[in-house]
């Protein structure tokens, strides 16, 4: 009895000197085996409650809130848990596009903003719709075919950042971004096995005599040329892009990829290969195609692709000569050849003057830039098919130099075919003899 009551008062003691827990603070309580652990305050935890049940009942709604942003000036309203609620979108005016959309815009006019009538542009929205074609969702209606397709066409066309193109269409700057590539990816999937491809026979026969009419040099389908895209100095690779040419031109450091393209007699690509590092020489681009492959394998045997003398001589490649002393039959040869490759020459000028983003530093990433140049080419053989005239002001002057090959002739036979057809030239009076007077 007296051990009993002599401890009854210390336990007593014990809960006295207990610290309090306060419900607003934390503080750390000692346990019955001396453990220090932390202990949130009463209000804390309530909250934090309130919180994860409120989550668990509206959860998907809340984040689709925190992650959109819509293009009108309302309040969206919209239900979660049984309550209410409002997300308030910015208001963006569309009074540019919806003037271009309406059917009393002049022509000319829209021709002149999308380098195209609208026939051809309804012509391709048509086309694209069932790929790019959005629904509407709850918090916003999806952006019209025609007008998605209007913001890809006039980034082409003008190269305008795209704060500014997301200002004249009323839509975010990261909403035109996505717009831009998903247009570019629906015309190389849709468009391009239509618009741009290798010819069958009939339409080489058809090229062949076309270009034979101009030159006299027989069995000629195509002409062959390689240009530069200027983009900016990538994190990776960077020697590899480096145009040292163009640098000691513009004194300042120049980067590039490249695109080889193959037109037929009038201007329409029918081969391109695209994105290539700009430091490769065409000769070195050339032996990277898919053309290469294919020419090797006997689909140009017996005809022949003009090039400039960045081309090696080859059983399908026909250039020009290249030593410093002509004979008169050589130089008559390479004023043919010259208007041959004019032809591709100026398909590419009026590729680059239609699109002006390709005379420009790019915004677009490197991985996606070879969609968007492939976007450009189709969309300049569907104007071209449909005999859309380009602007004279849009006009420009083409300038890619070019570097001999390390190895200038590859071919034996070759040498002798473009012998033959200097000589037979001279004597059958296709030759010019302008030189002379």
């Amino acid at each position: 009895m007296s051990e009993n009551n002599s401890t009854a008062p210390r336990k007593r003691q014990r809960r006295l000197t207990r610290p309090k827990i306060d419900e607003d603070d934390s503080v750390e309580a000692t346990g019955l085996q001396g453990e220090v652990v932390k202990t949130k305050g009463l209000k804390e935890i309530i909250t934090s409650l309130l919180l994860l049940e409120n989550q668990e009942k509206c959860g998907p709604q809340k984040k689709l809130r925190n992650a959109v942003k819509a293009d009108s000036g309302d309040d969206v309203v919209f239900n979660g848990g049984g309550s209410q609620r409002r997300l308030w979108v910015k208001k963006r005016s569309k009074a540019w596009w919806e003037q271009c959309n309406s059917e009393d815009f002049p022509e000319e006019e829209f021709k002149k903003a999308f380098r195209m009538g609208k026939g051809t542009f309804e012509m391709i929205c048509k086309e694209l719709n069932s790929v790019v074609v959005k629904e509407n969702t709850m918090l916003r209606d999806a952006v019209p075919v025609r007008q998605r397709v209007a913001v890809c066409v006039w980034r082409l066309a003008t190269g305008e950042p795209l704060r500014l193109v997301a200002k004249r269409f009323g839509l975010g700057i990261s909403t035109c971004h996505k717009l831009v590539l998903e247009v570019c990816w629906a015309i190389k999937a849709v468009l391009m096995p239509k618009y741009l491809k290798w010819r069958d026979e009939a339409v080489l026969r058809k090229n062949r005599d076309e270009f034979e009419m101009v030159s006299g040099i027989p069995d000629v389908v195509g002409s062959m040329y390689t240009t530069h895209i200027p983009i900016i100095a990538p994190k990776m690779s960077v020697a590899a892009y480096f145009n040292k040419r163009h640098t000691e031109k513009n004194q300042r450091s120049s980067y590039s990829i490249t695109v080889q393209g193959v037109v037929d007699s009038s201007g329409v690509f029918s081969d391109v290969c695209i994105g290539w590092p700009g430091s490769m020489a065409d000769d070195q681009v050339l032996e990277k195609s898919a053309l290469y492959q294919r020419a090797n394998g006997g689909l140009l045997k017996g005809k022949w692709i003009v090039g400039s003398s960045g081309y090696p001589l080859m059983d399908w490649v026909l250039v020009p000569y290249a030593q410093k002393q002509l004979t008169w039959t050589q130089h008559e040869f390479n004023e043919k050849i010259a208007e041959i490759q004019m032809v591709s020459k100026d398909a590419f000028a009026r590729l680059k003057g239609r699109w002006a983003c390709l005379q420009k530093r790019t915004e677009v990433k490197l991985q996606d830039l070879p969609v968007v140049l492939g976007a450009c080419c189709v969309l300049h053989n569907i104007c071209e098919l449909r005999n859309e005239e380009m602007d004279p002001e849009l006009a420009i002057e083409l300038v890619d130099d070019q570097m001999d090959p390390e190895i200038a002739v590859r071919s034996v036979s070759a040498v002798k075919a473009r012998d033959s057809i200097a000589h037979n030239l001279l004597h059958h009076s296709h030759a010019s003899t302008a030189f002379l007077t």
